[in-house]
């Protein structure tokens, strides 16, 4: 799927094609952290399908609970986080943020990983007050 996208400023944008079939909600205390909400989802774009198209994005190394270095890549300007990859040679997957991409509506989560630190509420969203735009305001 052809898809593009970028950060809440606009500094970044990129497009790609990505595998649809592996949208992943990521449940582990990194994307915790990383993302400041209780999950990350992500969708796969491999080398050669990932293209920035404006700016160029800040990067570091964090070495994750599975033990394996990552690239995380964000904006520098607004801060908005655009993908991770892998350090080294070899192909690169970019998991790109799907709150980035523009057609994020139309991506479903197929997976979900590092469950074991989900926060015991996720399954009971259902049973919290739902409102279309924002909650009503104090008077």
């Amino acid at each position: 799927m052809k898809v593009d996208g970028g950060c809440h400023c606009g500094h970044l944008t990129y497009e790609a094609e990505i595998d649809e079939s592996i949208v992943t909600v990521c449940h582990c205390t990194d994307c915790q952290n990383l993302a400041g909400t209780p999950f990350r989802v992500t969708a796969h774009s491999f080398e050669g399908s990932f293209t920035l198209l404006t700016g160029k994005p800040k990067e570091y190394v964090k070495t994750g609970g599975s033990g394996n270095p990552r690239i995380q890549a964000f904006c520098a300007e607004c801060g908005s986080q655009i993908y991770s990859t892998s350090v080294g040679e070899g192909p690169k997957v970019y998991n790109l943020r799907v709150g980035t991409i523009r057609q994020r509506d139309s991506l479903v989560p197929t997976r979900q990983i590092w469950a074991r630190s989900a926060h015991h509420w996720i399954d009971n969203l259902s049973s919290v007050p739902m409102y279309q735009e924002g909650p009503p305001q104090p008077r």
